[in-house]
């Protein structure tokens, strides 16, 4: 889709990863249905090696595009058309978290494999999903979730609650294992200074939705050409989830809004989508919302050589 300029988060990682030395890194993420779990073992096991202690991978089951660039992206395009029907992401899942762990069992064939760059401990492995199904996996995987809240918010409470209900620990991830579950939302942000100038901003992404709704994936507008094609449809319609997919006006609103969420749902932490026409928009919004939640620099994690 023209809106987006980069569908390879794995090499944006590598390029954030020798820019940067604190943040963590993570993708948001891998849709594993197109690749083979070893392949993707063995990306973010070299990222792992190069960044120690900052990778996370974000793994989804999601086509990401439509039909035609699903089938382009499609493991089994030959095949019969029983396989292309079957949904194997569960085993896909399972055989990814053995291949980052060693963890097959001694007859599997598999279990002769090692992948390298073999460095002391793994990637950080999150579950990416927007609907109960990602939950439920999730919470039988083991793994820490993240809701996408911006994608569609009616089900957001449902699926956080049920995976939090759910969950059940799992000894298979090693030191990334979690002894209860972590959630966190994926949410829109535009903070800017006075609440006027952040709702000016949020037209832009308003058309953007819409269009999205109607298959018409253009480039983001501008706001004002945003407000003019926004009229032609009449007012708004009413968000019907209990929390706005996009968080807007200045940052103290925001903030407030945020945390009101995160204390309700039981939210560990937020992934911030902020989606603007302005870069240098962009940019203000994400250090306003840092300035006010008073995220300052944090120490270099522990660093090792890796052979």
């Amino acid at each position: 889709m023209d809106l987006l300029a980069c569908t390879a988060p794995e090499i944006m990682l590598a390029r954030i990863g020798a820019a940067t030395s604190t943040i963590r890194l993570g993708s948001g993420g891998v849709m594993l249905p197109h690749y083979t779990p070893l392949k993707v073992a063995e990306t973010f096991r070299t990222l792992h090696a190069l960044y120690p202690g900052r990778i996370d991978l974000g793994v989804g089951r999601a086509p990401g595009g439509g039909p035609v660039e699903a089938m382009a992206l499609r493991r089994y395009r030959g095949a019969p058309t029983n396989a292309l029907q079957h949904d194997d992401f569960p085993d896909q899942l399972s055989e990814l978290i053995a291949f980052l762990h060693h963890g097959f069992p001694e007859p599997h064939p598999f279990s002769r494999i090692r992948v390298a760059p073999d460095a002391p401990g793994s990637p950080d492995v999150w579950l990416l999903g927007s609907s109960m199904w990602s939950a439920q996996a999730a919470a039988e995987f083991g793994l820490p979730y993240v809701f996408a809240h911006f994608f569609s918010g009616e089900g957001t409470r449902h699926a956080i609650e049920h995976y939090q209900d759910n969950f059940r620990a799992n000894s298979e991830l090693g030191e990334n294992a979690r002894m209860k579950p972590e959630a966190m939302a994926a949410v829109g942000v535009i903070c800017a200074d006075t609440d006027t100038e952040a709702q000016r901003l949020a037209q832009s992404v308003r058309l953007l939705q819409l269009r999205i709704r109607q298959n018409d994936r253009r480039p983001v507008e501008s706001p004002e050409e945003a407000a003019r094609e926004l009229a032609q449809y009449g007012p708004a319609e009413a968000e019907r989830s209990e929390f706005p997919r996009y968080f807007v006006g200045t940052p103290e609103k925001v903030r407030k809004s945020l945390l009101d969420m995160a204390e309700k749902l039981h939210l560990q932490e937020f992934v911030v989508n902020t989606i603007t026409h302005d870069h240098a928009a962009r940019l203000r919004s994400y250090a306003l919302l840092a300035e006010v939640f008073e995220l300052g620099e944090r120490k270099a994690v522990p660093q090792f050589a890796t052979a």
